[in-house]
């Protein structure tokens, strides 16, 4: 389990945004068999979800895996829609779990179709004025 780093949960820039899009995913396997009592299955996911993170430059804010669900929270560039994220956090660790686990991938698809997205940030009335204010100041 990776635990909430209220370091990671601040603003981000790229060259033509200042942003704070940090959004929560919670979804279950396709089968009730739990698959994510197994730590070697539960490594291989948590693995996958590093990886795909970084290759997005998304920063992980926290990652809990239960017997019955996974919960992510992750900062994202403003490039990437949450179905994109999902949809390749989901597909590279379901494609990881089926080719570590052979046994699991006979049993169908890892991962159930749907999931569950909030956004959930830490912005206000008065960032939102500063930055209005530096921009201000970069115009005159």
């Amino acid at each position: 389990m990776i635990s909430l780093d209220k370091a990671k949960i601040q603003y981000r820039s790229t060259r033509y945004a200042t942003f704070l899009l940090n959004y929560r995913f919670v979804w279950c396997p396709k089968y009730k068999g739990s698959i994510l009592d197994n730590s070697e299955v539960v490594e291989t996911i948590e693995e996958a979800i590093i990886e795909v993170a970084d290759d997005m430059q998304c920063s992980i804010i926290s990652l809990r895996i239960t017997s019955d669900h996974v919960e992510l929270s992750l900062s994202a560039l403003p490039r990437f829609s949450p179905a994109r994220l999902i949809g390749r956090i989901k597909g590279k660790s379901g494609s990881r779990v089926a080719a570590r686990f052979p046994d699991l991938k006979n049993r169908g698809k890892i991962w159930n179709d749907s999931y569950f997205c909030i956004t959930v940030g830490d912005s206000s009335t008065e960032d939102a004025q500063k930055y209005i204010g530096n921009q201000l100041k970069r115009i005159k």
